[in-house]
């Protein structure tokens, strides 16, 4: 997969205004704090495909960038610290749920937690939708250049240790600041990406072409 070639497609408010041709996407969640565009930013090798807002929890989109042949990564907002009213932070949270729960191209879903305060409340929401969901969940524990190589490792097994139990949960270290992890995130990423051949070819297929089959 070339994530350096991915773009922006377009921004969705809600579930049904999300693009109808995805074939495969993964959602990159996290609080408004935890680097999620940097991690976005680093993966896809582009200083600016996802903003970098120094307000977060800015975003209040979904927004959508295209990979290849109906792939997508997708931004989620972020959640936590943003300066909203209650009720739009209740909006988000219920269309995060809306597009984790029902949206049937979702293959997996990439969590980005500060490795300086892992698994808070948010985090835990999201894995617990997740398990729910039967949805494969990645955890990238963000800025680990925050800490010395071997308080990190320390997190990392803490972590796991906790997550053992449930088998579609996986972490790892990160860091966009020095590009740790980087093609251990793609490679994750490349596993759920991956769309059999036929399915493609079926989807390229115009409706005569379907009807003459």
């Amino acid at each position: 997969m070339n994530y350096n070639q991915a773009q922006f497609v377009t921004s969705a408010a809600t579930l049904s205004a999300c693009p109808d041709d995805s074939l495969a996407e993964v959602a990159f969640a996290g609080r408004s704090n935890a680097g999620k565009s940097s991690a976005i930013n680093t993966i896809t090798g582009q200083n600016r495909l996802a903003r970098i807002s120094k307000t977060p929890g800015r975003t209040q989109l979904i927004n959508f960038f295209a990979l290849d042949e109906g792939r997508h990564l997708v931004d989620l907002p972020g959640y936590g610290f943003a300066k909203v009213p209650l009720k739009v932070k209740d909006k988000w949270q219920k269309e995060l749920e809306r597009y984790l729960r029902q949206r049937d191209a979702l293959v997996g879903l990439i969590l980005l937690s500060d490795i300086r305060h892992p698994l808070k409340e948010f985090d835990r929401m999201m894995i617990d939708w997740a398990v729910q969901s039967n949805l494969p969940l990645h955890i990238l524990l963000t800025k680990s250049d925050k800490l010395k190589r071997g308080a990190a490792q320390n997190v990392l097994l803490e972590v796991r240790r906790e997550l053992a139990p449930l088998s579609n949960v996986s972490v790892q270290l990160f860091s966009s600041l020095k590009n740790v992890g980087v093609d251990e995130a793609r490679a994750k990423l490349d596993e759920w990406l991956a769309v059999p051949a036929n399915v493609i070819e079926e989807i390229g297929q115009t409706d005569e072409e379907k009807v003459s089959d």
